[in-house]
Order: structure tokens, then C-alpha cells, then sequence
């Protein structure tokens, strides 16, 4: 039989039910794969006695033909942003080294009550706030698929562990949050899949947060198959979190294999421009392609207020970061570093506990919202982000769904992001914050491979909550593709 680690959540749920192997088992493999890969550093934290309780408690479900779902006995990782009950939940994060939540976050929550494993808590940029995994305080990760001449790569970010565990084989799917890409963009440097729902459709109770009206939950898995299954139990209302949509989840499994026969397909002619890598430009017109030969209508449509999306997000999300990340100030939970006053611990903890990144944000977060430059500023951005929203609606009249590139190239190297400065790394999610902006579906497939061996991703955007148009599309797209999963 094939390495176990190498199915797919799919598969690993036929073999369950054929009693081809069990729960312990296909733990006991990927913990093995955990530890025998922490040169990428991946996880934060490893739970590997806490899963294979889990998997044990699985596998009696398992024998009494009893599985909760497809994802009863499979092992997960978790995006440390996640509060996992007495699991420690850092944030990548100095101030959350040591923090323990008492509860657990409804995304988890929910994938407890389908079966799954949990077996770590995957690295992620501090609090979310990065492109390449950076700026965790444990370390960067690192991508498992290397370049051609062996040059180690950026996973992306922010969820960076959870698209380096999943590639690596590490687990069979992982959590991720999307801010502004942070699903999206890891997945396609990493060769995985990963989607960002619709805001609202995943609760964020639980998620720690980085931008409220921003931060979305979603699945990075090996295939869209698994990204279908795990986003059905993911998603859903909950009343612990006011901006959670009271609408029915769909099986999207089930709408999967109907092809795109008939859809409409929108590329915006905005997205192709000098800064354009010429080989992500060319991958984009092979999606075309592979779409139109599957029986859908390409065409050509205009996104004129994509050029503000950028300026808009960094003055949006940094705003409500300042406000989110006040509350760690070494008083109630985190990290406390005293002081002569009550002031000078507040100084001394968020000093100490904050890394550049964030401290970053807070300070351009803290000046836009400030008197004087509230209106010219932030207001305006507001407003920038109505014009972003209503381009997609416009677009939407005359098409289902819209392919882009996911990043403007493939991963660039670890060596080569320690020369960025703040504002060529914001440039890499040119393609993917108007769609937060617009809270709107998007998911990422990896379809080649570039000359210097790295994945090339593209990204079809969905209208509000028609993540099953995304599914099919994306379902094409991997079907007829040449990157293969490895």
C-alpha cells in the first residue's frame, strides 16, 4: 500500500470504512512525519498524546460502525490562532507564549464533534500579520518544496504551518485563517489547496483576531475534494458570534463533479500588468484554457477600483488591529513585564511582547484612526472599500465566477525576504485583499509547475456564499492540470 501519509482525507475515509486500516494507525504515521519534519517548523505546538486518544476513542466508532463523518479518525492540524481548550494557543506570539485557553473555538469545536484528530498547532506570522511566516516568534517556517537549484523557499502567510504540515504530509488537512490572502497565498506557494469562504460562513468565535470585519476561517488541504469536506463541517451559524451568517451549509461534496458547462468565467483585464511574473501570466491563460475546454465561457470583464484595494486594506486593517491587539497589556492573561507605574508595565509588556510586524500595525492603525486623520483616512478607505465591493457585484451581473493569479510570483527564497522591506512584502497580496474587502468566496489550486520547480496556483472568486461554483471550477481545474500532488 502507498505510503499512508500520501491519501487524501477522501481516501483516508474510504479506507476507514473498509476497515483498511485504523485511526491509530494513520496518526501513529503522521506523528511519526510531524517529528521526523521539524526542520520546517511547521507546528508550534505538538499534541501527539492528546491525538492518539483521540484517534483511539475513533477507532471504537470506527469497529462499531459508528463514524461520525468523513473526517472521523483523520488527523488535523491547527492554525495556532485557534483557542484550543487547555491546549496552549500562542498566536506566534511572545505576549501569548505561555496562554492556555479555558474554551474552545466553534471552528475546532465543530471539527471535535465531526471525529478529527488534532494533532498539533500549526506556525502562522505573528497574530496573522505577515505574507511569508516571517514574523512568528518561533521561527519561521519553512516550505517543504524546494527550488530546482535547492534553494529553501518561503511557505507564505500568514498560515504558513498549516500549508508547510499539509504539503509535507504532516497531516491530512489543517486549519487556516484569511485576512488578506493568508489562506490563499501559502497554499499556492506551497502546491495545496486552500479556500477562503464568504465572510460569515465559518464562525470566528474563538479565532484570536487580527481585522474583524476581515478575518475569515477556512480548510488547506491536499485536494478540493478534502477542502469540500472539511469546509462543510466548519462552517455554519453560531450565536457567539454577531457577524456569523444564519444560512444553510450546503454538501458541497455533492455538487463537486458537476463541471462547469455553461458558467461564465471573468478575468479582469487590471490583474494583467508589467508587474505580472510572465510565467504566472501565462499559467493564467492555461486555466483559461482547461475552463473553456471543459465547457465554460471565458471572458474578458473590468475590476477599475482593483488598483486602490491595497492602500485601502493597509489603512482598514491596521485600524482595527490597534483596537483588537489593546487588550494585551499584562493585566488579565499573556505576558506581564512590570514596571515603576501602571504605565510603564503597560509600555514594558507590549515592548517585550509584540514584534516589529505588529508593533508596526498598531502604530499606522493608531494614527489613521487618530483625531485629524480619522475622516482623511480612514473614512476614506471605507468608502474605497464600497467601490471595491460594488465592482465585483457589478461583474457578477455578467459572469459566475472570476479566475486570477493568487500572488504576482511563485515563493521567493528565505534568503531573498530577509531584503524585503515592509512594502514589497504587502505588494505579494495585490491579487488577494480585494476579495476580503469584498467578503467575498475565493479558493486557490495549485495547476503547474514553474521552471525553477516551485507551484504556480490560480484563484477563482464566487458571488456571497456560492462557494459550490468554486468547488466545481476548482475541481476542473485540478483534474486537468500538470502540477500533481506529491
Amino acid at each position: 500500500m502507498a505510503d499512508i501519509t500520501s491519501l487524501s482525507i477522501a481516501e483516508l475515509s474510504k479506507g476507514f470504512n473498509n476497515k483498511e486500516f485504523s485511526s491509530t494507525e494513520v496518526t501513529k504515521a503522521y506523528i511519526e512525519k510531524m517529528e521526523n519534519g521539524r526542520k520546517y517548523n511547521a507546528f508550534i505546538t505538538e499534541t501527539a498524546e492528546y491525538a492518539l486518544r483521540q484517534a483511539a476513542e475513533s477507532d471504537k466508532r470506527i469497529s462499531g460502525g459508528k463514524r461520525l463523518s468523513d473526517l472521523d479518525g483523520v488527523p488535523l492540524g491547527i492554525k495556532d490562532l485557534f483557542c484550543t481548550e487547555n491546549i496552549r494557543t500562542t498566536a506566534a506570539s511572545r505576549i501569548l507564549e505561555n496562554f492556555v485557553p479555558p474554551y474552545e473555538s466553534t471552528v475546532t469545536s465543530k471539527l471535535l464533534k465531526a471525529g478529527s484528530v488534532f494533532i498539533g498547532k500549526t506556525n502562522l506570522d505573528e497574530f496573522a500579520m505577515g505574507g511569508a511566516n516571517l514574523t512568528s516568534y518561533f521561527g519561521q517556517a519553512v516550505n517543504p518544496v524546494k527550488r530546482l537549484d535547492g534553494a529553501e523557499v518561503v511557505t507564505g502567510g500568514s498560515s504558513g504551518g498549516s500549508a508547510a504540515a499539509v504539503a509535507a504530509g504532516m497531516c491530512a488537512g489543517a486549519t487556516g485563517t484569511d485576512t488578506g490572502g493568508s489562506i490563499r497565498q501559502p497554499a499556492a506557494f506551497c502546491g495545496i489547496v486552500g479556500i477562503k469562504p464568504t465572510y460569515g460562513r465559518c464562525s470566528r468565535y474563538g479565532i484570536i483576531a487580527y481585522a474583524s470585519s476581515l478575518d475569515q476561517a477556512g480548510p488547506m488541504t491536499k485536494t478540493v475534494e478534502d477542502a469540500a469536506i472539511m469546509l462543510e463541517k466548519m462552517a455554519g451559524f453560531d450565536e457567539f458570534d454577531s457577524t456569523s451568517a444564519n444560512i444553510a451549509v450546503p454538501d458541497f461534496k455533492a455538487t463537486l463533479k458537476n463541471g462547469v458547462k455553461g458558467l461564465k468565467i471573468g478575468m479582469p483585464k487590471e490583474f494583467l500588468n508589467n508587474d505580472l511574473n510572465a510565467e504566472i501570466a501565462a499559467t493564467w491563460q492555461e486555466g483559461k484554457e482547461i475552463l473553456e475546454k471543459a465547457g465554460a465561457e471565458v471572458k474578458e470583464i473590468s475590476l477599475p477600483n482593483m488598483k486602490y484595494a491595497l492602500a485601502a486594506y493597509y489603512i482598514i486593517a491596521p485600524a482595527e488591529a490597534s483596537s483588537n491587539l489593546a487588550r494585551y497589556d499584562g493585566v488579565r492573561f499573556g505576558l506581564r513585564v512590570e514596571g515603576s507605574s501602571l504605565d510603564e508595565m503597560y509600555e514594558n509588556t507590549r515592548s517585550a511582547g509584540f514584534g516589529a510586524e505588529v508593533k508596526r500595525r498598531i502604530m499606522i492603525g493608531t494614527y489613521v484612526l487618530s483625531a485629524g486623520y480619522y475622516d482623511a483616512y480612514y473614512l476614506k478607505a471605507l468608502n474605497v472599500r464600497k467601490l471595491i465591493r460594488q465592482d465585483y457585484i457589478n461583474a457578477f451581473k455578467d459572469v459566475d465566477a472570476i479566475l486570477t493569479p493568487v500572488a504576482p510570483t511563485t515563493a521567493f527564497t528565505i534568503e531573498e525576504s530577509k531584503t524585503f522591506d515592509p512594502v514589497t512584502n504587502y505588494l505579494q497580496d495585490a491579487f488577494t485583499v480585494p476579495v476580503n474587502l469584498a467578503k467575498l468566496p475565493a479558493i486557490s489550486v495549485p495547476l503547474k509547475t514553474s521552471e525553477n520547480g516551485l507551484p504556480i496556483g490560480l484563484q477563482l472568486i464566487g458571488k456571497d456564499f456560492d462557494e459550490e461554483t468554486l468547488f466545481k471550477g476548482a475541481y476542473v481545474l485540478e483534474q486537468n492540470n500538470s502540477w500533481s500532488r506529491k
